[in-house]
């Protein structure tokens, strides 16, 4: 794909005016031109500047970042995968397995681990040990070439409809313990923590009002004038600009008071950020199982 610098700015999360200064001062990425001269960055651009930002969150300097070659950057790439390997050996033997099956494309099987793993674990505990330590790893295994798009992609298809199969099981109960509306900003699109957060809020006995991923600002206002929630959740996991982050949460605030708005997702960004009144945020899963269980 070709990518703008503003495209890279709204995925990596670095400012413009930070991508421009790592080119100058350290040759940090090599932008191609079109044939009319335009400036232009790829995918390998892209994964480029998504591992030297990495790296300095966690503690590089920008330049010694920057210095690095692609086999340098593979190493400590490997050592944070390493990381993920989890000490019990019967989920870090249901993650081994789904990603071997998921870069072969076997949906059966894949679908048969996440069945065995929620039928021996639960489905909380393999959200928490199987799941989301597989999707990081995933993630990882992309920015280190060994993980195309296309396998990622497969791999969160098959999450999705294992957790909606779980959720169709339940009822809204007439006397519903609260009302919540999940959503995900207009920019995000990774709604499989959503989906858990539905299923424990249903299983809870709590009506749930779903809108899913990419929802437009109007479209979440309209929804909420119409239905009145008592609660709303939403994640930002992207890595994005701390001043975009700080202008959502503000025009919810803005929009919404009153409301108990909860929120979860990137670290980086979320601590940051001065929230509101009324905001929380949900650090982990075990959070978030307190407040489900009053």
């Amino acid at each position: 794909m070709h990518y703008s610098i503003s495209d890279l700015e709204q995925l990596s999360g670095v400012s413009t005016h930070n991508i421009r200064i790592w080119e100058r001062r350290y040759n940090a990425l090599q932008p191609l031109r079109t044939s009319g001269n335009t400036r232009f960055y790829d995918d390998e651009q892209l994964k480029r500047l998504l591992n030297i930002a990495g790296l300095h969150n966690s503690g590089y300097k920008i330049s010694t970042a920057c210095a690095m070659g692609k086999d340098e950057i593979e190493s400590v790439l490997q050592r944070e995968i390493d990381m993920t390997i989890v000490p019990e050996k019967r989920y870090e033997y249901y993650i081994a397995q789904i990603i071997s099956n998921s870069l072969a494309y076997h949906e059966q099987k894949v679908m048969q681990l996440i069945t065995q793993s929620f039928l021996q674990n639960g489905i909380l505990e393999t959200y928490k040990f199987v799941l989301y330590p597989l999707l990081v790893r995933v993630g990882l295994l992309w920015r280190n070439d060994t993980v195309c798009p296309s396998q990622e992609h497969f791999l969160s298809s098959i999450i999705r409809q294992k957790l909606y199969a779980v959720i169709d099981g339940f009822e809204t109960r007439a006397t519903a313990e609260s009302n919540w509306l999940l959503f995900l900003p207009e920019d995000e699109d990774h709604d499989i923590g959503l989906l858990l957060a539905s299923y424990l809020l249903r299983s809870a006995g709590n009506k749930v009002i779903y809108l899913g991923p990419k929802v437009p600002f109007s479209a979440l206002s309209n929804t909420v004038y119409a239905t009145h929630p008592e609660n709303l959740l939403f994640f930002m996991t992207r890595i994005r600009p701390v001043p975009d982050a700080k202008e959502y949460v503000d025009r919810l605030a803005r929009n919404f008071p009153g409301t108990q708005i909860y929120l979860s997702g990137n670290p980086k960004v979320l601590s940051e950020i001065p929230l509101p009144k009324g905001f929380h945020w949900l650090k982990d899963v075990r959070e978030f199982e307190m407040i489900v269980k009053g």
